[in-house]
């Protein structure tokens, strides 16, 4: 098999994870689910994952960590981003 798709792929398998326990806390608050957005980020965690391997020598371990680390961080940036109104207490 060929190590890039081996890296995207474990970069895949951990942004699924990822997802995963994403969707199990949003089943338990009973949040509604945006599958593009879940979709958008296994994406993107295979990138994560093709990138990681190649920076790395292929290590796949660490292409699985990217996938998993690097969907929670972009998550994270988005969602820090996302603020529709900030409140500043005057005097």
């Amino acid at each position: 098999m060929d190590v890039t798709l081996l890296a995207g792929l474990l970069g895949g398998a951990g942004g699924l994870t990822r997802g995963f326990v994403g969707l199990l806390k949003a089943l338990s608050v009973k949040r509604k689910i945006l599958w593009e957005y879940y979709a958008i980020t296994v994406v993107i965690a295979i990138v994560i994952g093709i990138f990681v391997g190649i920076i790395f020598d292929f290590d796949p371990r660490l292409s699985l960590l990217a996938g998993y680390a690097g969907t929670d961080i972009i998550e994270g940036i988005y969602k820090s981003f996302n603020v529709s109104k900030v409140y500043v207490k005057k005097g």
